[in-house]
């Protein structure tokens, strides 16, 4: 058996596992890169080990380190519960304010998964009381989150930007938010009206639901500020994401504004070990000629019109199952310029754009985290096995809907 055949059957032992168990696969795809490149491939530990995205790990844990400090200090919580005053009561206005709250907690650099974590209980229980339904409830926070999901300033859009990085793709950070913002905000604000949202805004009145707040204290606003001063400092003066965190993280740690300790456990550890290992095993299909093998498998049966499509669909179904950011991105960015090569020519950033999006619309699958995380906060009088059905349908849907609007926008009209 060849080293290419073999990093490759690795490559997709790895992939099975992050859909079917709840193994972290960032461990596992280190192991194999180590079996595969030094055992059988005849490499140095250092040459494998170079293939570890030390850049990246950096600037992943400087920004969640900050926002796990705001949210251990209640500053993001203050957020989120007087946010929920803008409804004034109105059942048919309080999903609609979840989904912009999500954009844009997830945008400002905490990132969808702890949007949605915060905001799950909240939002859930209010739906609960004020008579709406969690479904919609809780299609409205995952793709809200998922709007703010690229931005450069969060977990995901790092990641992303990152691994485009890699293969030469650079100042994209903006039009790859935009692609995937504007795929997100149409499938969730068409959810709301398709879902009931319409009925609800019908059914007018005020509901009694409302999250009770408390004065802000002198940690939060020194966390706020320190917000603002590093998103202003990344936009005007190109201070780079990673070292701007840590040193707000650094003030805040020195003046006692946020417990360290609990926030440094808050970080989550498991998805950057999983991009870090996924990025270490593709290193190795890159050296081994692995890539190529699996470039060719994409491209077998599409052209450069449908690619688009075809990456979009694939990139969804494994997202029902398994995580976009820790491995779907890694997976399958880097393939980009061997499926141009092989297909005699394509648009990277159209590429690029089909796997993001196609990924990132499943997210509502109860097998993500986004979906978990919502069933998990449901109200008790809530039918959780229907609710787990009604996502699950969702979310599969949610891989056609994307290979559709992928192959239209990004292959057919070329935006």
């Amino acid at each position: 058996m060849s080293i290419a055949l073999l990093s490759i059957i690795a490559f997709a032992v790895a992939i099975l596992l992050s859909c079917f168990t709840p193994i972290n696969v960032g461990l596992i795809s280190i192991a194999f890169a180590f079996l595969v490149g030094v055992l059988f491939g005849g490499m140095k530990v250092t040459e494998v080990a170079s293939g570890f995205p030390s850049s990246l790990f950096l600037v992943l844990v400087g920004v969640t380190l900050l926002f796990a400090q705001a949210k251990v200090n209640g500053t993001l919580d203050q957020i989120a519960k007087r946010s929920v005053r803008l409804a004034r009561g109105n059942p048919g206005v309080i999903p609609l304010v979840f989904f912009f709250l999500a954009m844009t907690i997830a945008s400002i650099g905490p990132g969808n998964i702890a949007a949605v974590a915060m905001l799950a209980p909240i939002a859930m229980s209010i739906a609960g009381e004020a008579g709406i339904s969690a479904f919609l409830m809780t299609v409205m926070v995952a793709t809200g989150a998922n709007c703010g999901a690229l931005s450069p300033f969060a977990p995901t859009g790092i990641i992303a930007n990152g691994q485009l990085a890699r293969i030469g793709i650079t100042g994209a950070e903006w039009p790859t938010f935009i692609n995937n913002f504007v795929a997100e905000a149409t499938v969730g604000i068409g959810g709301y009206f398709v879902l009931g949202g319409t009925k609800l805004l019908a059914r007018g009145g005020t509901s009694s639901a409302e999250a009770d707040t408390e004065p802000w204290n002198w940690r939060q606003k020194l966390t706020l500020a320190l917000i603002a001063c590093w998103i202003l400092s990344v936009f005007f003066f190109n201070v780079d994401v990673g070292m701007g965190a840590f040193i707000a993280a650094a003030v805040l740690t020195l003046s006692r504004a946020a417990d360290e300790e609990l926030a440094v456990k808050s970080i989550p550890w498991n998805t950057i070990i999983m991009v870090g290992g996924v990025t270490v095993l593709i290193s190795i299909l890159e050296k081994t000629g692995g890539m190529d093998l699996f470039t060719g498998l994409l491209t077998r049966f599409s052209t450069p019109d449908t690619i688009t499509g075809v990456i979009a669909f694939v990139t969804g179904v494994i997202s029902v199952y398994s995580s976009s950011s820790g491995v779907v991105l890694p997976a399958f960015l880097p393939t980009i310029p061997g499926i141009i090569e092989n297909l005699g020519g394509g648009d990277p950033m159209a590429i690029a754009a089909s796997i993001i999006v196609g990924s990132h619309l499943v997210d509502v699958s109860p097998l993500s985290t986004l979906g978990a995380l919502c069933i998990a906060a449901a109200p008790v009088q809530e039918n959780r096995t229907q609710l787990f059905n009604k996502l699950l349908l969702w979310g599969l849907s949610m891989s056609v809907v994307g290979a559709i609007v992928c192959y239209v926008f990004f292959g057919v009209l070329g935006l």
